[in-house]
């Protein structure tokens, strides 16, 4: 191992051990955590979760094995924190002037991130992970809440724009929208407020289907296909499907003694 290495893990010794997973970024210990993460990536992609192992990461990492249980415990700890490391990157959503162009770069950065042998089988191994492990998991689940929330701000640009009702049974304001009748009300969302845009529904909409195809079905998904996502997405956006306190397409009462 290099001296540099060396006399890093020993400084590192010296700090009160984190909680695993625990975010801590920049300083002395930024270095480290990428190694590890990278490491890690690594032995998910060759080995998947079963065969990654502490040792595996000290060894491609250059981080001695003896840090690695003192800051991470164990495997989990070291696929959690480098799910919330990737979580701490500085990815925007995109901004093409639509919310349709938005959704479409979205729809097509998720084919590109699962079909390029590049990058496709790192984050693939993420995912298998996290149905072999609880607290890789709920990293993953982090993960993507947060992703999520970064997207909020193509709602609401698509709001501003007009481009998606903002009020229960209210449609687009555009010139040839047609007007059309309120639909009943149905109970708000517990995370919105009545008539807001639940956007974290709006991007599971579109990226779902592919999601579908690529770890449940094991179909190709090409850009073709992520744009019919969007389409689909648009659709029930723009018939208030995800705007809380809307009731949209919603079934007949048919069960016994139902009013006709």
């Amino acid at each position: 191992m290099p001296d540099e290495t060396v006399h890093e893990n020993r400084r590192e010794s010296a700090d009160a051990p984190p909680t695993p997973g625990t975010r801590r970024p920049g300083g002395r210990t930024a270095r480290t955590r990428a190694a590890v993460r990278d490491a890690v990536l690594a032995g998910l992609t060759e080995y998947g979760y079963p065969g990654l192992t502490v040792e595996y990461v000290a060894e491609h990492s250059g981080v001695h094995k003896t840090t690695l249980y003192r800051r991470w415990k164990d495997v989990e700890g070291l696929v959690a924190d480098a799910l919330d490391l990737a979580g701490e990157d500085s990815w925007v959503p995109p901004d093409t002037g639509s919310l349709e162009g938005d959704l479409r770069a979205l729809a097509r950065e998720v084919v590109a991130s699962f079909t390029d042998p590049a990058v496709a089988a790192s984050g693939s191994a993420m995912i298998a992970a996290a149905f072999q492990s609880e607290r890789a998991a709920v990293a993953l689940r982090d993960y993507y809440a947060e992703r999520f929330t970064r997207c909020e701000v193509l709602v609401e640009r698509a709001v501003r724009r007009g481009e998606l009702p903002t009020a229960p049974g209210t449609v687009p304001a555009t010139p040839d929208a047609a007007p059309t009748d309120a639909a009943p009300p149905a109970p708000a969302s517990p995370t919105a407020p009545d008539g807001a845009i639940d956007a974290g529904a709006l991007v599971r909409s579109v990226s779902a289907p592919l999601f579908f195809r690529l770890f449940i079905t094991r179909e190709p998904v090409d850009d073709s296909l992520a744009d019919q996502a969007v389409a689909v997405a648009l659709a029930a956006a723009r018939a208030g499907a995800f705007t809380t306190g809307t009731a949209v397409g919603s079934c007949p009462d048919t069960s016994p003694g139902a009013a006709p």
